[in-house]
């Protein structure tokens, strides 16, 4: 089954003070690499990006929601592709074994969307079979319920959404 990695990156970072993913995607494209995904994306909005190891596709519709940027990532991949793991730009704690969690899982099960969980709460990364790419909407899949994947003992992936949060 083939799964590519989506990297959401393409906010204005404006809590931040400006292009956050510049700093934190390295660190993100880092983890991933030492995943099995070999097919990466990362979606750019605000700011142009440079990604190595990783193709970057422009999002001009960035501003309407995580879920367009999405959908841009999304679209990038071929038809090969099952599934995407989505993880995020400013998540530089990303475990690469919550991802081959959340792969393992979807293998199992093929749910349509799992997610790593942290305390019981649903975070990043997530995974979203294909049946479920073309009902994204602009604000995202929070409204939607995925299987869950404890990942407690890996740590949280992060979310830097100010400079103070890098301490």
């Amino acid at each position: 089954m083939s799964v590519a990695a989506v990297v959401l990156a393409a906010g204005a970072g404006t809590r931040f003070g400006g292009p956050k993913q510049r700093l934190l995607l390295p660190r993100v494209l880092e983890r991933l690499r030492e995943t099995s995904l070999e097919d990466v994306v990362v979606v750019a909005g605000a700011y142009g990006l440079e990604a190595e190891g990783a193709r970057v596709v422009e999002c001009p519709g960035w501003e309407r929601g995580p879920g367009a940027s999405l959908r841009c990532g999304l679209a990038a991949l071929g038809p090969e592709t099952e599934a995407a793991v989505v993880v995020l730009a400013d998540g530089p704690e990303l475990a690469p074994e919550a991802v081959e969690r959340v792969l393992a899982a979807w293998r199992e099960s093929l749910a349509d969307l799992v997610a790593a969980s942290y305390g019981g709460v649903r975070g990043h990364p997530l995974l979203l079979a294909r049946a479920l790419w073309d009902t994204i909407p602009d604000e995202g899949l929070r409204a939607l319920a995925p299987l869950l994947v404890p990942c407690d003992d890996l740590g949280y992936p992060g979310d830097v959404d100010r400079v103070e949060d890098l301490r």
